[in-house]
């Protein structure tokens, strides 16, 4: 299907997404399907803006960011502005997400040392129990 249309159905079964995220997505000026109709008709530019939207949102990157970067494809300079802008973005996120990870980490030690703390302190309670029972 490189060079032909995909409908609705055909781009959210390719995409795993819904009729409404398309909708959405076109609504916010990021996917230009064609019209017949009421029949919205996909092209190669839109499979390829929706994988850079999907990626993008995996990344934590906003739709505004996303739009922004998308638009830079059309300046005309080998895609060296999007590239670089793109560049400068995923950095962000990236020290972003490793803080993140960071935080989650230190949180996982901390629930496994309170389970730790919770178990030796169980395992002391329960001889006491046989006993009285």
């Amino acid at each position: 299907m490189t060079d032909q249309t995909m409908t609705i159905r055909q781009m959210c079964e390719e995409f795993e997404v819904t009729p409404r995220t398309l909708r959405f997505y076109e609504a916010k000026e990021l996917l230009f399907p064609k019209r017949e109709g009421q029949k919205r008709l996909y092209g190669k530019r839109d499979r390829a803006r929706l994988k850079l939207i999907l990626r993008g949102k995996r990344f934590g990157f906003s739709l505004e960011e996303i739009r922004q970067l998308l638009d830079l494809y059309y300046m005309d300079d080998s895609q060296e502005t999007q590239l670089r802008e793109t560049y400068v973005l995923a950095q962000k996120h990236l020290e972003g997400m490793e803080a993140q990870r960071a935080e989650l980490d230190e949180a996982i030690a901390e629930l496994k040392a309170q389970m730790d703390w919770g178990a030796a302190r169980l395992a002391k309670l329960e001889p006491k129990r046989a006993v009285a029972v």
